[in-house]
């Protein structure tokens, strides 16, 4: 045993250094081992990705570009003089993007195709959205709101609500005389293709029904408020420049119906250069409503001030004015219509400033200036003759009003051309056309993510598997955690396997079934480890080594460790009897093909001779003893003095007796008949008995001051996925 532990610890420091590659390692064959969860979920995954890429509507999308200019140039493409009229104006991409969103853009097109109007067939369920794989919405136009259903069409031109409906849910239902309204409380009949009126609780409602499914086929109707319809409009509008500072706006829209997004983006777009244009021209039409206003009255000033000097002349003749006369005229003329101009830019300016803006100081100053050389040649004009005063102010007036009215008339058509001139400083590049191109779902890409998903979840639900459970795979890792060595791995033997399955096979004993194989070669390594790893005793009476096989659990392989190594024992002309301890469930005869009538529990339990109880079989030098009939109390029968005496008479007859006893953590009869033992065998299975339950069992035998051998690590599998599969690279033939 000292040797033993120091092999165990040398092994054990050597492999410290690596123990992160070999935890690493480990886990990658976890993983490995786990194929079949890893791809039963990423199969899975694949069918969830199928339904939902059917399950969701396609979604489409049309695009539109808009430019944006910085600058208006109609009005300074007609004169300086126009020009000065009307404040230049600006706008940026970005500024005009979140405008494009706002409620003022937005709410003439949701009344235009009646957006605000919302219709869904309830018949149809998930079932129907998977198997048909897309299913029809709803369509709106300037005519009103349209449903297909499979019984029909829903038509609807007009549904308007008092506040206390809005956003509430109606059912529509086609009858006999018309049709039925109901929201669950009141129900209202009505009129196809008639404007109906109704009154309930919560306020008025408006609608009009033009077509409804047949078969009473049922129509959810809603009216939604302006916010939410304005809202679910930005939800699947995009406004952005393309680029940086391009001036172009590039707008998106998406939906489930590729004719319904390009139409609501298009209105959108048409909406908002309408209002674009409204407020380039804005100015330019409040001057024009000025000079509208201005022009009869001033038209009716010149035509008095006309009369009145006609009249002047028809009474006192023609009156020769002279030169100095003329000029001051002349000048006093040019003055009153410099004034009459400054005059008009002052009222225009103070539309939008107050008397303290510097523009409107200057005018004022300019007007001071003015009037005082007015006042100076009125002072002149003041010592002249009285009728040459009086024909000189008349024909002022008329001159001056003339000059104004003329001048005010020209500005004026000329503004009108500029109004008609103006386009704004926004204007379409490109229209949304419908290319009926799906841009979601993208059913590639939903496939291969679900099933990256499901085998995601597969390999982890594998790690945890395999870290939770923590079966038995490493042979060095085994003999760390219990202390006991691990004499013996025995490979799984495929042919035996396959012959297992088969209820027709007779004979499973490796000799027989699969002589060639690597789990034969290892039996026999077995036997040889045994019989030099014995105790020698100098009793001539103790002349049977027994050897104890035991495990922690059923299913571990000590029925087929046992029987295999009886054979090989036997082929050394040893003596060996077998015994199936396991009175409870022993099943060892069926490795001898025969019953388990006449046995360990007849014998322990009734008055027979050993002889009846045991029996030989085809092999040469191996008797049978089976485990018998089913006793009420097999611990007590073992520890009674009939089994002592059994085993001293049977160690007189034989080399070697194996005992086949029933697993440690199920029956306690391993620990009774270990003290009839020269070598106590563990035997385990390879990635299928846990860690945690053999060490628990060698401690409860270590408890009774029971020493466990060796450990024999059975079924271990050979190949790739068995990285700790310890077994030959060659297999002998038919040798001893």
């Amino acid at each position: 045993m000292t040797t033993d532990s120091q092999k165990i610890t040398n092994s054990s420091s050597s492999n410290a250094g690596d123990s992160d590659d070999i935890d690493l390692l480990a886990l990658f064959w976890v993983i490995l081992r786990g194929w079949k969860i890893i791809l039963l979920l990423a199969v899975l995954g694949l069918i969830i990705g199928v339904l939902y890429s059917r399950y969701v509507n396609p979604t489409f999308k049309s695009d539109a570009l808009v430019q944006i200019e910085e600058n208006s140039s109609g009005i300074s493409a007609l004169g300086s003089d126009i020009s000065d009229l009307v404040a230049p104006q600006s706008s940026k991409a970005q500024t005009e993007a979140e405008l494009i969103r706002s409620r003022m853009i937005l709410e003439p097109v949701v009344n235009l195709l009646n957006l605000r109007i919302r219709l869904t067939d309830p018949e149809i369920d998930y079932l129907d959205r998977i198997k048909n794989d897309r299913t029809d919405t709803q369509i709106n136009s300037p005519e009103g709101v349209a449903l297909r259903t499979e019984n029909g069409q829903a038509a609807i031109s007009q549904f308007n609500v008092s506040q206390g409906y809005l956003n509430q849910a109606f059912t529509l239902t086609r009858t006999d005389s018309g049709f039925l309204l109901s929201n669950g409380f009141d129900d209202f009949k009505g009129q196809l293709n008639k404007d109906n009126q109704f009154k309930g609780v919560d306020g008025q409602i408006q609608i009009t029904v033009t077509e409804l499914p047949v078969n009473s086929h049922p129509v959810i109707i809603s009216k939604q408020s302006l916010q939410r319809t304005t809202d679910n409009i930005n939800s699947s509008l995009n406004v952005a420049e393309k680029g940086e500072q391009t001036g172009i706006i590039q707008l998106s829209m998406t939906g489930p119906n590729q004719e319904q997004a390009s139409l609501i983006l298009k209105e959108i777009i048409l909406s908002y250069i309408g209002q674009n244009q409204s407020r380039g021209s804005e100015e330019t039409t409040r001057t024009i409503t000025f000079m509208e206003s201005q022009i009869p009255t001033l038209k009716k000033k010149l035509e008095d001030s006309e009369k009145i000097f006609n009249e002047f002349r028809e009474k006192n003749g023609t009156i020769d004015v002279s030169q100095e006369a003329e000029i001051l005229l002349t000048e006093n003329s040019q003055i009153d219509s410099q004034l009459n101009e400054l005059k008009l830019k002052k009222a225009d300016l103070t539309t939008y400033y107050t008397e303290e803006h510097p523009l409107v100081i200057q005018i004022n100053e300019q007007l001071q200036v003015l009037n005082a050389r007015k006042k100076q040649i009125d002072t002149t004009i003041t010592g002249l003759p009285e009728i040459q005063r009086e024909f000189l102010k008349l024909s002022e007036d008329t001159a001056i009003n003339r000059e104004i009215y003329l001048t005010l008339l020209k500005n004026y058509q000329q503004l009108k051309i500029v109004k008609a001139g103006q386009v704004g400083y926004a204007r379409i590049i490109d229209l949304p056309i419908s290319t009926f191109n799906a841009i979601a779902p993208k059913k590639l890409l939903i496939w291969i993510l679900a099933a990256l998903v499901g085998t995601m979840l597969g390999t982890l639900l594998a790690l945890i598997k395999g870290l939770m459970r923590n079966v038995v795979k490493d042979p060095e890792r085994l003999e760390a955690k219990t202390g006991i060595p691990v004499i013996a791995t025995i490979p799984r033997s495929p042919l035996l396997t396959r012959l297992g399955k088969s209820k027709k096979s007779q004979n499973r004993l490796l000799a027989y079934a699969d002589s060639n194989s690597l789990s034969y070669e290892a039996i026999k390594s077995l036997r040889t480890n045994l019989m030099f790893g014995m105790p020698t005793t100098s009793d001539s009476a103790q002349r049977a080594k027994v050897i104890l096989i035991t495990g922690e659990s059923p299913g571990v392989g000590k029925s087929f460790i046992s029987s295999n190594l009886s054979e090989v024992f036997a082929q050394l002309n040893k003596k060996v009897l077998i015994i199936d301890a396991d009175m409870r469930l022993g099943e060892l005869h069926k490795m001898f093909n025969m019953t388990q009538d006449n046995g360990l529990g007849d014998y322990l339990a009734q008055d027979v001779a050993i002889t009846t109880v045991v029996h030989p079989t085809i092999m040469d030098n191996v008797d049978f003893m089976p485990r018998g009939q089913h006793p009420h109390n097999p611990a007590s029968l073992l520890s009674g003095d009939k089994f002592t005496t059994m085993m001293t008479e049977l160690n007189a007859h034989y080399d070697y007796i194996i005992l086949d006893s029933p697993p440690i953590l199920a029956a306690s009869d391993a620990i009774i008949m270990s003290q009839y033992a020269d070598k106590v065998l563990m035997v385990t299975r390879y990635d299928k008995s846990i860690e945690g339950q053999v060490v628990y069992a060698i401690k409860q035998m270590h408890k009774a001051n029971v020493q466990v051998d060796g450990i024999i690590l059975n079924d271990v599998q050979q190949g790739l996925l068995s990285k700790y599969s310890y077994h030959y690279s060659y297999a002998y033939g038919n040798n001893n």
